[in-house]
């Protein structure tokens, strides 16, 4: 069984996560959401309401694309994530040519930890190349739609911690 982990902080889940998740299940026959718990981040979603909320997008998913997706959350090395949770392939989406320099440094890392981890990059999907969840919370704490952007149980949850 081919198991790929996607690894993330999730706060807020996005359409663009979404589409990645969407196109990674297509290559592995069992997809994991790493949900990292990062407090360095700061996340507005506690790790308690970041999980249930990627799970309820992702059985969404699943359903769609008949592949097992599951969230896990993690705080240690990505590596390790992966290997707790059987994932030879790990999937990352790419935005921009910024994004791909710390990708490239982090993927170089991983592989002098464990070079039998492959990383795999997605190109985000054109309409959603410009969807990061840091703007998405900006939008939404300035009262701005933001629709465009995430799904709907998902922009009430922003709207629930803004008003």
């Amino acid at each position: 069984m081919r198991i790929g982990l996607y690894p993330g902080t999730f706060d807020p889940i996005t359409l663009g996560h979404a589409d990645i998740i969407r196109r990674a299940a297509t290559l592995v026959d069992r997809l994991v959401i790493g949900v990292a718990i990062n407090r360095d981040k700061g996340p507005l979603f506690t790790l308690e309401e970041r999980v249930p909320m990627i799970e309820a997008e992702c059985a969404k998913l699943s359903a769609e694309t008949g592949i097992e997706i599951v969230a896990h959350p993690f705080d240690n090395l990505l590596i390790d994530c992966a290997h707790e949770v059987g994932a030879t392939l790990i999937i990352r989406g790419l935005r921009a040519v910024a994004d791909f320099e710390y990708e490239f440094q982090m993927v170089g890392m991983n592989r002098a930890l464990d070079n039998s981890v492959e990383t795999v990059f997605l190109m985000a999907d054109a309409d959603h190349q410009a969807i990061a969840s840091k703007l998405v919370k900006e939008i939404a704490r300035l009262g701005g739609d933001v629709r465009k952007f995430v799904s709907p149980d998902v922009r009430e949850a922003l709207l629930a911690k803004f008003t």
